[in-house]
């Protein structure tokens, strides 16, 4: 307790220096997200995320920015999050969704303040919900109560589940919205559709009401991607079509505006869907044979709707992201929002498409709310986040590029201290992103898992490398590392590392990484097959891909990118797993994990770590009690973090850890 005491001191109450942010500052910033216009384009709604750390929460409030008077203001408060702000039609009511009496349900609030009612109370709780177009009803995606067979089952035999069995699929539901709703009493919701020939994923009204479009799998399995399909419900009848069945998924439906087509996003039929570009597609509303646009953007295309001058979808080119528009006949392309300084997270319209609201950053910016014209890209910047930084000072951030170990080209984002002297040769740490296809930016926020702006203060030089399979660069680059996992990765890393030694900018004995989910399994097989490092840090990363595939959560994702199961290829299996050159470890390694993890299960951190302690590596293990893939609760992404710190304070800096002897030493035996 004196060394957890003592370190909590170091970190949260003094800053390295007077203008770093500590630990509790960093997880105490706001962010905003999720901005969304009202249909006049006067109003915009945005989510704010800020921490509770009382409830041990990182809470969301939705606010409301008033283009009449500039006035910007909280709409919504508890102490449980609020969510999925959703503008009537009408745009006098403001729907969203929250978890504070239980389940996530639908509550309705003027957006001039007042109190908030709720519309559901629905025992499965809400997924998602989308307003009609005559704003008189709302549908949303449930799993509903519990079928009686199953709650039989409790009662007799206690709680168990069939694995790939006991779905509980979801299904759509419709519940009026009276315009004189006082929250009084609930209206009834109507199941609209039923059985367990699919689970439904998005849904999307039709202009005039009488039809929804919805993706759906088979079941709720993540496993079962491959099987989502479009479908049509017909409101009066509930008679369901399957529009489309190609092999892969068909996700994401947006109407025409004349709601005659449906466009949707596609794999096409590749097998190969992880990796991939997937494709925008349209259809003809009652059936037909899909046709595949075809667009110049070798990138994934994420729809965002379709207005009346084309298929809106925002994308990615390298760290940049963009709100496109599509021609739906041509399929020509033409960006939209967006430009060098400025890059949209997506974006929400106006009723007629003229006005755009999002949330975005820059170079060396924070996330800000604006607005902007579509027709010409002048932004407004609605919020002031950047307000609560004013007194610290951050590292700078540049894209650099470098050359990998097969003559791939490799571009990263370098963060130097903000008194960056280029004459000095400084510590590097390397921090790498997950996914495979995550991305890192160089943007500015709050920093999470790893305390990067602490480790620029003290002196260090940060690498964040879009190794190959990073999204951004196309789909042949996301394809490098097919069966080339953590091999190919490696070569990225180390190549940027020894492109950083080579301009005399960095010392070479004190170079660490870390990294979390894929980039928690770059790290493992860093420290399993290179002595390069001085110290690692592994977060929920993968050592073993044989135990991975037969416990995780997406077992396609093996498949997809090892193009074989281990009983097909154990080979592969081999050769890309950390664990098959642990012999050759000798990087101390802090290994951080959820108890609870079923998309890199528990076994592999256990795994890697028996196996360091039997080589004789200083190691360390923390399971984060209760918590899945993530670490998502600020009370333990403070330990996270000022772990982070401490690691590479002990090995990079060869400081002793607060309150303790000095290093960590293996286990006794060895």
């Amino acid at each position: 307790m004196a060394r957890c005491f003592l370190l909590f001191i170091a970190l949260s109450c003094v800053p390295l220096t007077a203008q770093t942010p500590t630990v509790d500052q960093m997880l105490g910033f706001r962010t905003p997200a999720g901005a969304v216009i009202s249909p006049d384009g006067k109003y915009v709604a945005y989510v704010v995320s800020e921490t509770n750390w009382e409830e041990n929460e990182f809470q969301t409030e939705i606010w409301v920015y008033s283009s009449v008077t500039g006035e910007r203001y909280q709409l919504t408060s508890g102490k449980k999050s609020s969510s999925s702000p959703s503008w009537a039609p009408d745009g006098k009511r403001l729907a969203f969704a929250s978890d504070r009496d239980g389940k996530r349900q639908i509550y309705l609030i003027s957006p001039a303040g007042g109190e908030a009612v709720p519309l559901t109370a629905d025992e499965g709780g809400v997924a998602s919900f989308e307003w009609a177009p005559d704003g008189k009803r709302i549908a949303f995606v449930s799993t509903g109560p519990e079928p009686k067979p199953l709650k039989d089952r409790k009662d007799r035999y206690g709680d168990f589940e069939i694995v790939q069995q006991d779905y509980r699929h979801q299904h759509i539901f419709l519940v009026n919205v009276p315009e004189d709703y006082t929250g009084k009493e609930k209206p009834k919701p109507q199941q609209i559709s039923s059985g367990e020939d699919f689970s439904v994923g998005a849904i999307s009204w039709s202009p005039d009401g009488k039809t929804i479009a919805f993706s759906a799998g088979r079941d709720p399995d993540l496993s079962s991607s491959h099987t989502v399909d479009l479908y049509t419900v017909r409101l009066s009848d509930r008679f369901v079509r399957k529009l489309v069945s190609t092999s892969g998924p068909d996700n994401n439906p947006v109407w025409s505006p004349d709601g005659r087509f449906i466009a949707y996003q596609t794999a096409n039929g590749q097998e190969y869907y992880y990796y991939t570009n997937h494709k925008v597609a349209v259809i003809a509303a009652d059936g037909g044979a899909p046709r595949v646009l075809n667009m110049p953007f070798d990138e994934q295309p994420s729809l965002i709707g379709w207005g009346p001058d084309g298929i809106y979808f925002s994308g990615l080119q390298r760290t940049h992201g963009y709100v496109f528009r599509a021609n739906p006949e041509t399929g020509a392309v033409a960006r939209v929002l967006g430009n060098e300084t400025l890059w949209p997270g997506g974006a929400s319209f106006s009723r007629d498409f003229k006005e755009a609201a999002f949330t975005g950053s820059g170079p060396n910016q924070f996330g800000e709310v604006y607005a902007s014209p579509v027709a010409s890209f002048t932004p407004r910047k609605l919020t002031d986040f950047a307000a609560q930084y004013k007194e610290f000072r951050f590292a700078k951030r540049e894209l650099i590029q470098w050359k990998s170990t097969d003559g791939t080209a490799i571009e990263g984002v370098l963060i130097k201290p903000a008194d960056y002297d280029p004459t000095k040769k400084y510590p590097l740490l390397v921090v790498i992103h997950g996914g495979p296809t995550g991305i890192d930016r160089p943007q500015l926020g709050p920093d999470r898992t790893y305390p990067i702006e602490m480790f620029a203060a003290k002196g260090a030089l940060v690498l964040r490398p879009n190794y190959r399979g990073s999204a951004g660069y196309g789909e042949k680059f996301r394809s490098l590392n097919v069966r080339n996992l953590g091999v190919g990765d490696a070569w990225d890393v180390i190549s940027g590392v020894d492109h950083l030694i080579a301009k005399g900018i960095v010392d070479k004995d004190r170079v660490g990484a870390m990294g979390w989910s894929q980039g928690g399994y770059i790290s493992a097989f860093l420290t399993c097959s290179s002595d390069r490092f001085k110290a690692i840090s592994v977060g929920a990363g993968i050592s073993d891909w044989m135990t991975y595939y037969v416990n995780t959560d997406i077992h396609p994702f093996t498949r997809q990118y090892l193009k074989a199961t281990p009983w097909e290829d154990p080979e592969i299996y081999r050769k890309t797993s950390p664990i098959s050159y642990v012999r050759a470890a000798k990087t101390p390694t802090l290994i951080q994990h959820g108890e609870n993890d079923r998309r890199v299960p528990l076994p592999n951190a256990y795994e890697l770590y028996q196996a360091l302690q039997d080589q004789g590596v200083p190691a360390r293990l923390v399971v984060y009690k209760g918590f899945g893939h993530g670490i998502n609760k600020p009370k333990q992404q403070r330990h996270v973090m000022e772990q982070n710190y401490e690691w590479f304070s002990q090995y990079i800096w060869n400081e002793k850890p607060a309150g303790s002897g000095g290093p960590s030493q293996p286990s006794a035996g060895r």
